[in-house]
C-alpha cells in the first residue's frame, strides 16, 4: 500500500509539473508573437532614424520616429497584459523581450539627444515607452544598456556630420560622452554584458575625440571652439 500511494503521490506531482510547463509554453508563444512584432518595429525605427545621420531631422522622419514609437508602447502593453495573468514571474520572462527594449531604449536615447543634448533618464525612457513601474517597468540593467548602445551610434553620426560640413558635431558629441562616461564610472559593474557595453564605450569616446581632434587641426573648427580646447582622458 505504501508503494501504491508513494506511485500516486509521484504521478500527482508530475501531473501538475506538466500541467505548470504547458501553461509555460502558451506564455512564451504569446510573448514571442509580440516580440516578433517589436523587432519588425524596431528596425523600422532603426531605418528611420539612419536619415538623421547624413541631414537634420525632417518632419517626416520625425512623423514616422513617432509613429514607431506609439506602436512599441502598444507592444508592451500587450506584453504587460500577458505578464498581467502571471503575477510575480516578471524575470522568468524577462530574457525573451529585453533585447528588444534595449534597442528602442537606445533609439529614444538618440532621439531625446539629438533635441535636447542630454540623456534621456530612466523615468523619462519609461514614460515614453509607456510602462508603469508598478506593474511592467523599465529594468535598470536593460535601460543601461540601450544607453551603451545609444553611445555605439554617436561615432558613426559625428563622422557623418563633419562629412555634411558640421564642425561643430564633434565637440558636443564629445562633451557628452565625456560626461556619460565619467557617469557610468560611479556604477559598480560586475564582468558581464553591461560591464562589457560599458568597456565599449571608451572606444566610442576615442573615436569622437580623434574626428574632434582632426577637425580642430585642421582649422575648421570656428575660433572661439578652438580657444575652449575639449580634452579627454580614456
Amino acid at each position: 500500500m505504501e508503494t501504491a500511494s508513494g506511485d500516486s503521490s509521484m504521478a500527482k506531482q508530475f501531473a501538475e509539473i506538466r500541467s505548470q510547463l504547458s501553461s509555460s509554453v502558451r506564455v512564451k508563444e504569446r510573448i514571442r508573437t509580440v516580440v516578433m512584432e517589436m523587432e519588425a518595429t524596431n528596425r523600422l525605427l532603426h531605418s528611420s532614424l539612419t536619415f538623421i545621420h547624413h541631414s537634420p531631422p525632417s518632419s517626416e522622419v520625425q512623423e514616422n520616429t513617432g509613429v514607431h514609437v506609439e506602436t512599441l508602447k502598444k507592444q508592451l502593453r500587450e506584453l504587460a497584459d500577458i505578464l498581467r495573468d502571471c503575477p510575480g514571474e516578471y524575470y522568468r520572462y524577462h530574457g525573451d523581450w529585453k533585447n528588444e527594449v534595449q534597442f528602442a531604449v537606445s533609439s529614444l536615447c538618440f532621439l531625446h539627444w539629438l533635441d535636447t543634448g542630454k540623456l534621456l533618464t530612466h523615468t523619462e525612457a519609461e514614460e515614453r515607452l509607456g510602462l508603469n513601474p508598478q506593474d511592467f517597468g523599465l529594468d535598470v540593467e536593460d535601460y543601461l544598456i540601450g544607453v551603451c548602445f545609444m553611445s555605439n551610434e554617436l561615432p558613426r553620426y559625428v563622422v557623418n556630420q563633419v562629412t555634411s560640413g558640421d564642425y561643430n558635431c564633434p565637440g558636443k558629441v564629445l562633451e557628452f560622452l565625456t560626461d556619460l562616461y565619467e557617469a557610468f564610472r560611479m556604477l559598480n559593474l560586475r564582468n558581464d554584458f553591461l560591464r562589457r557595453k560599458f568597456d565599449g564605450m571608451k572606444y566610442d569616446l576615442r573615436k569622437v575625440t580623434e574626428v574632434h581632434y582632426d577637425v580642430k587641426i585642421r582649422g575648421l573648427l570656428p575660433s572661439e571652439d578652438i580657444a575652449n580646447g575639449q580634452e579627454v582622458q580614456t
